[in-house]
């Protein structure tokens, strides 16, 4: 089957750095997608990329984002707008920013509706505003309520409701539970894959912790300095990752259940984009790193099931197969 979305060898530069470095991700029907990293790994800026919302200086160079064919990179400004909402909606980080303050729920809900759905009547608006609210488990009495009246739970529900209004193939979560307590987080993620699994949509899932992304995506990319380092069905990362990065995240957070074991954080900083290091961008805070991976930049390949970025692994491959290693 061929995916709902395809980016193919995408770069973004502010200016004259390079945040995002030739990524290239597949999204299939009814998939969820994990995109993985610390802050300022490029994750959001490949999203904003993707769908043409990237900011000036931001700029794509090269590559391709392919929806159904069609090149979104080359759409004209017309074309980009009837795909907006009705095709790819986006829930964006901090539902509190992102909604506006002075105009009530039901409002804004009712702006989609009117902007991308004309023919439809106001009683027809405010009967789908309120269907929307219940579809996310609001109670359809706060349609009149403004976002300072509601819970930061409910805020980013009514940003959920307000991607769905128009029932699109594919919906963008950029780190949509960050400011939230981890109970109301599980619930409110919870609720958005019984959607999913409801409508039939597809999700990209953007976060920094990959505990959240092992529970709810079917498969996962781990970016670092700009580049996806590995990816992998979910429960491979979370029972075997092979990139020392991904093994860095995955032993940053508890484990939910099992044996209690010593949390393990990854030494030094992400790297500055104004000064990279040679080869590999996580060799200095690696404790495995090898010579080789100070002076080349391992190319992403496919590795037991997987495509992993790392000179380790293919010495680990080459090891493997020597008869010193079987003696």
């Amino acid at each position: 089957m061929s995916p709902v979305l395809e980016i193919r060898s995408l770069s973004v530069d502010y200016g004259s750095l390079r945040a995002v470095h030739d990524v290239s991700l597949s999204l299939g029907a009814g998939e969820v997608l994990g995109l993985a990293g610390e802050s300022g790994s490029g994750k959001s800026t490949l999203a904003y990329a993707a769908t043409r919302l990237l900011q000036p200086p931001g700029r794509v160079p090269s590559g391709e984002v392919l929806f159904k064919g069609r090149d979104l990179l080359a759409l004209s400004e017309r074309q980009l707008r009837e795909l907006r909402w009705t095709e790819i909606a986006i829930v964006f980080q901090g539902a509190m920013n992102a909604l506006n303050p002075v105009i009530s729920v039901g409002a804004q809900i009712d702006d989609v509706l009117r902007a991308h759905r004309p023919a439809m009547t106001r009683a027809e608006r405010v009967a789908r505003g309120r269907e929307l609210l219940s579809l996310v488990g609001i109670p359809v009495d706060r349609l009149s309520s403004y976002p300072h009246q509601l819970s930061g739970g409910m805020r980013q529900r009514v940003m959920i409701a307000m991607a769905l209004a128009l029932e699109p193939e594919i919906v963008i979560m950029d780190e949509p539970t960050t400011a939230l307590d981890v109970v109301v987080q599980r619930q409110i993620l919870g609720q958005m894959m019984r959607l999913r699994e409801t409508l039939g949509f597809s999700v990209v899932f953007i976060t920094h912790d990959i505990s959240l992304l092992v529970e709810f995506s079917d498969r996962i990319a781990i970016m670092y300095g700009g580049r996806v380092v590995e990816e992998a069905p979910a429960a491979e990362i979370y029972r075997a990752a092979k990139h020392p990065y991904s093994q860095g995240l995955l032993g940053s957070f508890p484990a939910l259940r099992g044996p209690r074991r010593e949390l393990r954080g990854i030494p030094g900083s992400p790297p500055d984009l104004r000064s990279m290091p040679s080869g590999c961008p996580f060799h200095p805070r690696c404790p495995s790193a090898l010579e080789v991976c100070g002076e080349r930049m391992p190319s992403l390949e496919p590795v037991d099931g997987r495509r992993v970025a790392c000179w380790l692994e293919g010495v680990r491959e080459a090891v493997q197969i020597t008869p010193e290693s079987t003696g």
